[in-house]
């Protein structure tokens, strides 16, 4: 039986704000090497595989805003719904010191069925929930590690990415998060915030839908207690800015 490579939660919710989760899972599908990459489940538990705790914030934060949710359901290490499908770091062959086995010997043939499987799907649903009304908000859930190898830890809790094409809404979100004593914010931090083909590039910037991207540090929000904290902290934070931008 095949199923669907996203999870949609809430398709019939009003409000304008659409979550997605573009790193939810760590799953690989049967027909990919019989369900494994060749490398250790540790390595699968890992950020290289899947952005942790990213899931849940972003199925209590859909909630919280009355809002539908996409959710991939394949791992990064499959491909990359989050890069374009000519991006060179498509299907990651080495990611943070580990080798994929399963991704050493890809063929443009390979990461064509892939992108056909799993890639082209999860962007197809994307696009459809995001067209659903003609004033759709994105905010995309990622999370980042304290650290990668052999790199200094990341002082930040929270990262706000945007495009310089349109930084609106995440400016106002920047200025908000900012105010909270407690908080040590990011601006395009652990990460740039504009990389050409991605998703935020495919459905937000080339429609001129307002976007935001938020960045939360793993280990806050790796159990469910986190998720929810983080997800009651951001709604009213969003729907702050988002009404102090005027878009």
């Amino acid at each position: 039986m095949t199923t669907e490579p996203f999870h949609i939660l809430g398709a019939g919710r009003p409000s304008r704000w659409l979550v997605t989760c573009d790193h939810a899972t760590n799953r690989v599908p049967d027909c990919i090497g019989g369900g494994s990459l060749g490398i250790a489940s540790a390595d699968m538990e890992r950020h290289i595989a899947y952005d942790i705790g990213a899931a849940g914030v972003t199925r209590h934060l859909a909630e919280r805003l009355d809002a539908p949710a996409i959710l991939s359901d394949f791992s990064r290490l499959v491909i990359d719904p989050n890069r374009g499908e000519d991006d060179p770091t498509l299907v990651m062959k080495l990611y943070d010191g580990t080798i994929i086995p399963m991704n050493r010997h890809v063929d443009a043939a390979e990461v064509e069925r892939r992108l056909a499987a799993f890639h082209r799907p999860y962007h197809d649903a994307l696009e459809r929930l995001a067209a659903r009304r003609g004033d759709t908000v994105i905010c995309a859930i990622h999370s980042f590690p304290p650290r990668l190898s052999g790199r200094a830890d990341r002082p930040w809790q929270v990262g706000v990415l945007y495009s310089h094409l349109d930084p609106r809404l995440a400016l106002c979100l920047l200025d908000r998060l900012r105010a909270e004593p407690d908080l040590c914010v990011g601006e395009n931090e652990p990460y740039g915030g504009h990389l050409e083909g991605d998703a935020i590039d495919r459905h937000a910037l080339r429609q001129g839908r307002p976007n935001v991207l938020v960045e939360i540090r793993h280990d806050l929000i790796r159990g469910e207690d986190g998720q929810i904290a983080w997800a009651d902290r951001l709604a009213p934070i969003l729907q702050a800015a988002l009404a102090e931008s005027g878009l």
